[in-house]
C-alpha cells in the first residue's frame, strides 16, 4: 500500500510541476524579451555616447532616459535622438 501512494503522490508532483511550468511559461519568455531588449538598449546608448563624443552627439543618462531605453530597447535610443535633436 504504501509504494502504490508514493508512486501516486509523485506522478501527481510531476503532473503539477508541468502544469506550474506550462503556467510561468508566456511570464518567463516575455521577461526574458524585456530584459534582452533593455540589455541590447542601455549598450546602444553606451556606443552612441562613445562614438557620438566625436561628433557631437550624446544622450545624458538620467531616469527617464533609462526607463525609456529599457523598456523600448534600440528604438527607445532612437525615439530619444528624435526628441533631442528634432524638438
Amino acid at each position: 500500500m504504501e509504494l502504490v501512494s508514493v508512486i501516486v503522490m509523485a506522478a501527481l508532483a510531476i503532473v503539477l510541476l508541468v502544469i506550474f511550468f506550462k503556467i510561468i511559461k508566456l511570464p518567463l519568455k516575455l521577461l526574458l524579451k524585456l530584459a534582452l531588449s533593455a540589455v541590447m538598449g542601455f549598450l546602444a546608448l553606451f556606443v552612441l555616447n562613445f562614438a557620438g563624443s566625436f561628433f557631437g552627439i550624446s544622450l545624458s543618462l538620467t531616469w527617464l532616459n533609462a526607463i525609456i531605453t529599457g523598456v523600448l530597447g534600440v528604438p527607445g535610443v532612437i525615439l530619444l535622438l528624435l526628441f533631442k535633436y528634432l524638438l
